[in-house]
């Protein structure tokens, strides 16, 4: 499940090029909105990562996968902890890293700050505008914002904080210590509220560890899948 407009091959091209592939068959999707998957335009509702939700388990009907695991990262990550807890009869385990249930203050912060777009690294901004052009990111953006204000303002910042107590399945939770975007705080959180729970913070990390640290991470997570 990739992150904020996150693609295919922008968020996971370590994971695809990196998993064990005589051990496991590797998914991955542009959620509707997202990437390839348009049209049509995402619409940025109070309930959209919910949605996501729904849409991923519809498509793993579609492909006649009864039972998987899960691995998101930011609001993917998000998208798949509300997954696990509606769906617990299709998880196998759950992976999530560099996420959170809901928003805090100063977090509402960096994401106004993210929709000036000169305050964006110049590679992430050279490929989301790549896929989705200056204009129309610049655009989606911004109405994510809006929504993320909604949520912080209507519902008390909170994405999914009720769902954790229903998550049923083994679940690895990592986050970098140095994570800028999101308070490395909700690692512990979502350990303390998800029954079946463990953590790695990496010390260094930042919000892409899965890239920066591709083999370590990649190899924890598969030990941790195999278990």
């Amino acid at each position: 499940m990739p992150g904020i407009f996150g693609t295919i091959w922008t968020d996971f091209k370590a994971q695809i090029e990196g998993f064990d592939r005589n051990k496991f068959t590797v998914i991955t999707w542009d959620p509707p909105g997202y990437g390839k998957s348009r049209p049509p335009e995402k619409e940025f509702t109070l309930d959209f990562l919910e949605c996501d939700a729904d849409y991923a388990y519809n498509f793993m009907k579609a492909l006649k996968i009864e039972k998987y695991s899960v691995l998101g990262w930011s609001a993917g990550g998000t998208t798949s902890v509300i997954h696990a807890a509606k769906y617990p009869d299709a998880m196998r385990k759950l992976v999530i890293w560099g996420t959170s249930s809901f928003i805090l203050p100063h977090e509402l912060k960096n994401y106004k700050n993210m929709n000036i777009m000169s305050n964006w690294s110049k590679s992430s901004y050279q490929a989301m505008t790549a896929i989705y052009g200056e204009e129309n990111f610049a655009k989606y953006f911004s109405k994510f914002v809006d929504a993320a204000v909604g949520i912080y303002n209507k519902k008390n910042g909170n994405f999914c904080v009720e769902c954790l107590p229903d998550i049923k399945c083994p679940t690895f939770i990592l986050h970098g210590k140095q994570d800028q975007l999101l308070d490395k705080f909700h690692a512990s959180y979502f350990n303390k509220y998800i029954a079946e729970s463990r953590s790695y913070i990496y010390p260094e990390g930042k919000h892409n560890i899965h890239i920066k640290y591709a083999e370590d991470f990649n190899k924890r997570v598969q030990e941790f899948l195999l278990e």
